[in-house]
């Protein structure tokens, strides 16, 4: 759900890398930005900034973390018994 309110500090970042693989467009309308790309980006960057995070782009917001849970949405792998490794 959008929030109705433009989102700022780690909750703006939170909120930008919960939705970083839709695109800056989703991003930017999650967070409370609507179609305003500019001032979201700026408010990000300066989030991203106090927060010292290193952050050029949008999708260095995805972490290592979220492809995993991207990569474990699919086929599971696994012994067919409990007892064989």
């Amino acid at each position: 759900m959008a929030s109705l309110e433009k989102l700022q500090g780690t909750e703006l970042v939170d909120c930008a890398r919960a939705n970083a693989k839709q695109g800056i467009e989703t991003a930017a309308r999650q967070c409370g930005y609507g179609d305003n790309l500019n001032e979201f980006a700026r408010d990000l960057r300066k989030a991203c900034k106090d927060m010292n995070l290193q952050v050029k782009e949008l999708s260095e917001l995805i972490t290592d973390q979220d492809m995993i849970l991207d990569i474990g949405s699919g086929e599971v792998v696994a012994p067919d018994t409990a007892s064989q490794l």
